[in-house]
């Protein structure tokens, strides 16, 4: 990460959502470290939620946040695995449906090419995955405590800070609704 002294940081609203059937207040560690980490960074929680492995639940709550002004971006953890309760991914495919959204492929391919290093061939077995839907950021994560430190220490927090060169995601906000 190069950071650019003469850029400005820019602190996000960002949204936390944890997907799990069995996570609570109480035992979600994954939620917790990536809160900890975005407040430590210098960013907001806008919000945070639990929701369970259901699509519909799940699309509810990313559509509420994509579309309140005060959210700049979301993070989730969890569902993202192989297994039948497995549906983050599929969740933002049916947000997809509804328009105005683009896949960040490159997001996914990083995080498993990051995570090979730590869990070996293993990674193939994550479906992480980003996009843009309707001018904001969703990045889903595994919902492993390793998983969640791997996305933010290696690829979130330098994409979410403005000062980040020679790019990042900040600098592209004013310009995501455009048409």
């Amino acid at each position: 990460m190069a950071i650019d002294p003469e850029r400005a940081f820019k602190p996000l609203a960002i949204a936390l959502l944890t997907v799990s059937d069995t996570r609570t207040a109480a035992n979600d560690t994954s939620g917790d470290i990536l809160e900890q980490r975005i407040r430590n960074a210098g960013h907001m929680l806008a919000a945070r939620a639990i929701e369970r492995d259901d699509v519909s639940r799940i699309c509810d709550r990313l559509n509420t946040w994509i579309d309140d002004p005060a959210v700049d971006c979301v993070i989730s953890t969890g569902g993202t695995g192989l297994t039948g309760r497995d549906v983050t991914p599929e969740a933002l495919d049916r947000i997809k449906e509804a328009g105005q959204f683009r896949d960040i492929p490159g997001f996914g391919e990083l995080f498993r090419w990051l995570s090979y290093k730590t869990i070996g061939t293993s990674t193939v077995q994550s479906r992480a995955m980003a996009v843009l839907a309707r001018g904001t950021y969703i990045f889903a994560l595994p919902g492993s405590n390793g998983a969640v430190k791997d996305g933010w220490d290696l690829i979130l927090s330098e994409q979410l800070d403005a000062r980040n060169r020679p790019c990042n995601f900040v600098e592209l906000m004013p310009r995501l609704r455009e048409t």
